[in-house]
Parts: C-alpha cells; structure tokens; sequence
C-alpha cells in the first residue's frame, strides 16, 4: 500500500535506537509520505536536527518555547495536520509522560494536545521494558487506544539480550501502512478467513509432549493484516509464544485433533490459511500419570500414530464445502523449491508458501522470513523479509484475488 498523501508526524526520543529513526525517515518517503520529525531534547544527544530536516525536508522541531515557530505552527495545529503520529524510539521516559499526561516538552505537549491516532515503537533495555511501571504505562496506553509494533528481541547495544530492541523501519512502515489500511477502504470486507497458527502438543503423559519450535508470529501476522482489510478471521491457534491477534475471534486448541475439528467446524470459509506447525505423529496411548524412570537401561517405547493431515482434507473438500482458496506453509530443511513443489501436488492446495527453517536461518522464534510462493504453475520467490510484511503481502495477494 502507497503512503501517498499522507503525513506522519514522527517523534524521536532518546535512546541509541534513534539513528534507527533517520532510515525510517528515508522508508516512510518511498512509500510517497510526507515526514514532520519532532525530536526531543535526548534525541539530539544521538542524532541532529539538521540529519532530520535534511531528510525529511521538514524543519525538524524541538522547542517548545520557539516563539517564531509557536506562531507559525503551534503544537495545537502539528497535532491537527498529520494523519498519523508515530514515536519511533519511544524511550521508557517518554511511555511514561504519555501514560500520565504530561506536556513539558515539544513532543509530549503534541501528544497531549492531539486527538490523532499514535502509533508508538518502543526501546529500551530489557530490564526497563520488564519493570513493572513499564508494563503499568503500556497497559494504560493500549487502553487509551495508542497503537503499537514492537519492540523485538535481541541483543541490545548494552550487552544484554531479551526484548526491548525497536522494531526495524522496514517493519515500522509496514505497520504505519497496515494501520492505514485498517482505516480505509475494507477490500476483504465480508470475507470470512480461516487461519491456523503455532505449534501443537501431542501428550506423552500428563507432563510430557511432542512439540515444535513454531512461535506463531508468521500466524498472528497475516491475521492482523487480514483483519486490516475487513476480512472476518477464525484465528485456530496451538500453543504459541506470539501475542494473540486483535480483532479475530480466537479459538485455542492443543493437539492437532484439536485442530482439525476446530477448523471443521469453522467451516465454511471463502480462504483458510494453513501457517500453523502441526505435528504428523501423536502417542498412540498417552499414559495416565508420569511415566517413571525405573533404571537407567529403561527406555520406553513410543507407538506414534499418524495425525489428520489437515490441509489436505480441506483441499479435497467438495466444492461447496471447500473454501474458494487454500493456502498451505512448507517449512524446510534442505532441497526448499524440490520439497515445496511436491508438497504442493501432494495436498492439492492453491497456494503454498515455502520457508526454510534449516539450523541457523532463525525463522522459527525470530522476526523475519524467506518465503517463496508456490501454485501449478508459477513460483515467486519474496526474499527475506519481517514477518509482518509477509503478513501484509500475503494479504494483499489474497485482495487481488478475490477483487480481480
């Protein structure tokens, strides 16, 4: 989707992330934007105002007693003229302004003044992200309606990993793009989607499963971008790490005969999407209680036993209880388009989306995704990008589809 037409008022606090925040500038102007950088005091510390304007070709912002500046523009009017405000880095401090209300500052006095949605990336060490303060700040702020993307983990320019990293600008833009499209035209309107999403449990015994690395974040993703575009989403979801999608009806499950009669019953569907890492075993006769270990020489013997293949029994539906689309996820390790394209033939799907998850591709848990999509006759291969725009270009293929 084109950002042409739209201006964004973009906040920089401070953090070392803010450098981050210039390339943001650059991504949000290909897409046709218009960019009014604001930058509070700590932000100069890591970035000038003269890199800001240079880029945006907007005299970047960053007193609020500027009387030249007060009189030609004035907080009040920054806060009416742009469609979108986005706080990229939004530092701990400046989370904590916004959820209590305080404007001493150019950039909290705008935000305070506006009745502009805000879209807010945060960074922060990890330890500020965890505090509870934080997490008070950014309940009250998702309850005010402040729209958010990130933050990511990783390590952190302190030496520290967990989350807290900011989203990258690529996936930022997509976000800013999304919420657009949320706003806007509804294409999928009326549209009912199934998607699956995570991994499943196959119980050994009461404490014990099967599972698979699978975080859910490539789900949740085309579900949040689905959703953007009207569509009416039956998120069936194992066990995921990623945070539930809004705005779809969520319906969790465990095992993969869990899910095949969820996904039955939520049938019927104009499209289900198949992302969801469904195990092809299950223990034939889970025991009661927890299996004991008696000697060192005792291993016990597990019978498995095949699960329903989801995806190709939604395939080979009769045609008035399939859904017009199916679209299946092929995660592999070695020979990717060889494998994909059997699988394709294999399940009868329409579309099939392969991944690599080999050792060291980090697809599984981490942000970003190489994708190429499959059908009879064509491959397209998507590169390596976040999950989130992989969401969103998935969606947008599902669009074309069904307004040709």
């Amino acid at each position: 989707m084109s950002l042409g037409g739209k201006h964004i008022l973009l906040i920089i606090t401070g953090g070392i992330a803010a450098y981050k925040a210039l390339e943001l500038i650059r991504l949000i102007q290909k897409q046709g934007g218009s960019v009014q950088p604001i930058l509070t005091r700590a932000a100069t510390e890591f970035v000038t105002p003269l890199s800001a304007s240079t880029l945006s070709g907007h005299a970047a912002l960053t007193a609020l007693f500027d009387l030249t500046r007060e009189a030609e523009i004035g907080h009040i009017e920054l806060s009416r003229s742009a469609d979108l405000i986005v706080v990229a880095p939004a530092s701990a401090d400046f989370l904590a302004k916004m959820a209590q209300g305080r404007a001493d500052d150019l950039a909290s006095t705008t935000i305070l003044a506006t009745d502009t949605d805000i879209l807010v990336a945060p960074a922060m060490n990890v330890r500020m992200w965890e505090a509870r303060a934080t997490q008070r700040n950014l309940n009250t702020l998702r309850a005010d309606g402040v729209h958010f993307v990130g933050p990511d983990e990783g390590e952190m320019a302190c030496g520290e990993f967990g989350p807290g990293r900011m989203a990258e600008p690529a996936a930022i833009v997509s976000a800013i793009t999304g919420y657009f499209a949320s706003t806007g035209q509804k294409p999928l309107a009326g549209r009912h989607i199934i998607v699956t999403s995570g991994p499943t449990r196959e119980w050994i015994d009461p404490v014990r499963y099967i599972s698979n690395a699978s975080s859910g974040k490539q789900g949740t993703a085309i579900a949040e971008a689905l959703v953007a575009r009207g569509a009416r989403v039956s998120f069936i979801t194992g066990p995921a790490d990623a945070a539930e999608p809004q705005g779809c009806e969520i319906i969790a499950v465990e095992s993969a005969i869990d899910m095949h009669e969820q996904v039955m019953a939520a049938l019927p569907a104009d499209a289900a999407i198949f992302c969801a890492a469904v195990a092809d075993w299950r223990v034939a006769e889970p025991a009661a209680s927890k299996l004991k270990k008696q000697n060192d020489a005792d291993v016990p013997a597990l019978k498995l036993v095949r699960n329903p293949d989801i995806l190709a029994e939604v395939s080979a539906l009769e045609a008035k209880s399939r859904p017009a689309l199916v679209v299946g996820f092929a995660a592999e390790t070695d020979n990717l388009l060889t494998n994909a394209t059997a699988k394709l033939a294999r399940k009868g799907c329409d579309w099939l989306l392969a991944n690599d998850v080999s050792a060291g591709s980090n697809t599984f848990g981490g942000d970003a995704n190489h994708i190429v999509m499959l059908d009879s006759l064509h491959q397209e291969d998507w590169g390596t990008l976040s999950k989130r725009d992989a969401g969103h270009k998935l969606a947008d293929k599902l669009t074309a589809y069904f307004n040709p």
